[in-house]
């Protein structure tokens, strides 16, 4: 409530501070998120000597004042916001962590698969509540379409929308697939894979299975873990997928979409099944003639069609490199170099907390994930509500090519950490990743920054192995040669999921068995990735739970914009490596709006053109010889620069780290006083334990 008040030689301005009611703090909120930018450049710049500061301060003020005139003042919007936030919050948490402690298979007797379905069951049910869609709707009337209430509520009334289910019937078999969901994946959970090599039955994750597909020179062994790896499609279908599928489709159908996959992807990304596979059917017949091509080359240089059989193909593409690569990325100094990595983009993750659960073991979930118990958000106050993440991977430090693999997930996980950890919207829905968060909007974020690791500048700052050595050039070298002219069975792989998913939903309900669905994903394998893959498509664990399955597209969507979005930054800035750029300019065009614009509005602002595939495939089609000369470039100016500039200076990513192994605590930030000396203890703690292996 300014007052002028004149005196001899200045004009003085009285602030007088009134109690502070919630739709006050709400109103407070919203200038602070409408006006950071300009608040921020004003603070920093005031001094009291300083009239252009202080004409700058005035400006803010007349500034928020101005804003008073499009802020919603009616208490029953702030009522309304503030319950739904609150009560969103709650609900979510108890949901996540049921999620995080089953999946985990965390020794508390608080979780189980029951506790599980029941939590989700709670949330879900607020979310599809019709009366808070109505009210959402009739408060939208009374308040003016610029204000933040209305973007609050236009994001509300979206989120409701896509959990709605005005069909009892479909209400009916959307709790009894998540019921069957829950029982298929308690009995995956306890599944004992592995695979019998040399007479002897030796239990494995599905993890290790893959990797040792990729890195074990017997082909014996291969083979058998490839056959390990085929045990799974036959135990899901076998117990429960089949039923789930006819539930999903009933429930879908009766809601008037065409089948699951429609309904899953127009609540996700905003438009339906048969839009989506208008971009992917381009993106396929763009490729197909470079897959037939690459896979005639690789027949014809590892000896034979024999070389194109699934356990032998992922092998001779990499599988030496990736052997003579691994001194090279030990798993032990992944959570640093990632550390570092991040720091120097300048990525913040805002006083979040994170937990970090990466090493493989029995009864674990098989593929890595983050989840937000907590989202981040503003709240009505002003104040910060930074995220707590949760996020895990599946490493087994004594075996060849971990380390590589480990340290990419890591950057693809705390990618997606770093998103929703900057997400600075006025409630905590525009800050979970379900609908109407597109997946494609999701994985963008994670699969550009992991994509880092494969660059040849990165590895020349990165790749460094226990005793300090640098990667050498000729073995980067070797890697491009080896796996460059085939990047295109990768895509392959990835676009082969959702064509798998979409013929299984578009099956008639009397053709579903265990036995139609495994020929079903044998054709598509087939037909998409020209034979059989390495990682069979029943395997895939997206398939199974609600949140993931019919998801793989986003993976899809977002590898386009990822080298889009590469292609932006080289444009731009000329490189990527330590770029420290990235960090501010993700989190202004991608991060803090949340899930309030559309993925591909996002894409075009940032990258100035629409989504498409160009930049992918033209990717696809440099020579090898192109690539070569251009990473040789960039791993010469980094090591140059590595030899330069030597730090020891601590790692701030404005974090508190705890990294686990189930109900273990290995090392925390906060206990051990700074992310290095943290990374210091779990180095100990990897070395210790695989000792015997090494």
């Amino acid at each position: 409530k300014p007052q002028q008040t004149q005196t001899k030689s200045s004009l003085v301005i009285v602030v007088t501070f009134l109690p502070l009611t919630t739709n006050t703090m709400r109103i407070a909120a919203a200038k602070i998120f409408l006006s950071q930018a300009l608040l921020t450049s004003t603070v920093s710049a005031f001094t009291p000597s300083s009239f252009t500061a202080r004409h700058r301060l005035f400006s803010a003020a007349l500034f928020a004042s101005k804003s008073n005139a499009i802020m919603s003042s009616n208490t029953d919007v702030a009522n309304f916001i503030d319950s739904t936030n609150a009560n969103y919050e709650r609900l979510h948490l108890a949901f996540e962590l049921q999620f995080w402690g089953t999946k985990m298979a965390l020794s508390g007797p608080e979780y189980s698969t029951e506790e599980l379905t029941r939590t989700k069951g709670e949330m879900e049910a607020f979310l599809a509540d019709e009366s808070k869609l109505a009210k959402t709707r009739d408060l939208l009337k009374s308040v003016p379409e610029d204000s933040a209430d209305a973007t609050t509520l236009k994001m509300l009334e979206k989120t409701f929308g896509c959990y709605i289910m005005e069909s009892e019937e479909a209400q009916a078999l959307r709790a009894e697939a998540t019921k069957i969901e829950g029982q298929l994946e308690g009995a995956r959970n306890v599944l004992s894979l592995g695979a019998t090599i040399n007479g002897q039955f030796e239990e494995m994750s599905s993890v290790g299975l893959r990797n040792k597909v990729r890195v074990d020179p017997d082909e014996n062994v291969r083979k058998a873990c490839y056959e390990g790896l085929s045990q799974i499609g036959d135990f899901v279908t076998e117990n429960g997928f089949v039923e789930l599928v006819k539930v999903r489709n009933r429930m879908a159908k009766a809601l008037g979409y065409l089948d699951f996959y429609d309904y899953k992807v127009t609540g996700a990304e905003g438009f339906g099944k048969i839009a989506l596979f208008e971009i992917l059917d381009s993106l396929e017949a763009g490729t197909r003639p470079i897959m037939e091509a690459a896979r005639k080359r690789f027949a014809e240089e590892n000896g034979g069609d024999s070389a194109l059989e699934p356990w032998n193909q992922s092998f001779l593409m990499a599988g030496d490199v990736t052997r003579k690569m691994d001194p090279y990325f030990p798993f032990e100094k992944s959570v640093e170099q990632w550390g570092r990595s991040f720091s120097a983009m300048n990525i913040s993750y805002r006083g979040a907390t994170m937990d970090l659960d990466l090493l493989d073991r029995k009864g674990k979930y098989s593929n890595g994930f983050c989840h937000w118990p907590q989202p981040a958000w503003v709240k009505p106050d002003g104040s910060w509500q930074p995220s707590t993440t949760h996020f895990t991977s599946l490493a087994d430090p004594s075996a060849v090519g971990s380390g590589y693999t480990g340290l990419t997930t890591l950057m693809h996980e705390a990618g997606h950490a770093a998103h929703f950890a900057n997400i600075a919207m006025p409630s905590p829905l525009f800050a979970q990743e379900r609908s109407p968060t597109s997946v494609a909007y999701a994985e963008n974020q994670s699969m550009f920054l992991d994509s880092l690791v494969g660059d040849a500048d990165w590895m020349a700052k990165y790749a460094i192995s226990r005793d300090g050595d640098a990667i050498p050039w000729d073995l980067v070298a070797d890697k491009i040669k080896a796996t460059h002219p085939y990047e295109v069975f990768a895509l392959r792989g990835m676009i082969a999921v959702p064509y798998f998913e979409k013929g299984l939903y578009e099956m008639a309900e009397e053709d579903l068995t265990a036995e139609s669905i495994k020929a079903l994903a044998v054709k598509v394998e087939n037909d998409i990735q020209g034979g059989l893959s390495a990682r069979p498509l029943l395997s895939v664990p997206h398939i199974l739970s609600d949140e993931a399955s019919c998801y793989y597209h986003g993976y899809v969507l977002a590898d386009m914009s990822v080298h889009q979005t590469r292609e932006f930054f080289m444009k731009r800035d000329g490189y990527l490596t330590d770029n420290p750029q990235i960090g501010p300019t993700l989190t202004k065009s991608y991060w803090q709006p949340g899930n309030s614009e559309q993925f591909l509005s996002l894409v075009e602002n940032l990258t100035g053109n629409p989504l498409t595939g160009d930049a992918w495939v033209n990717m696809l089609k440099q020579s090898v010889e192109d690539v070569l000369k251009e990473e040789k470039v960039k791993y010469d100016s980094k090591r140059a620069e590595c030899a330069d500039n030597s730090s020891d200076e601590d790692i701030d990513l404005d974090m508190r780290i705890r990294i686990v192994d189930g109900d273990d605590v290995l090392a925390d930030t906060a206990e051990e006083g700074s992310f290095l000396k943290a990374c210091k203890v779990f180095e100990g703690y990897v070395q210790n334990r695989y000792a015997k292996k090494d």
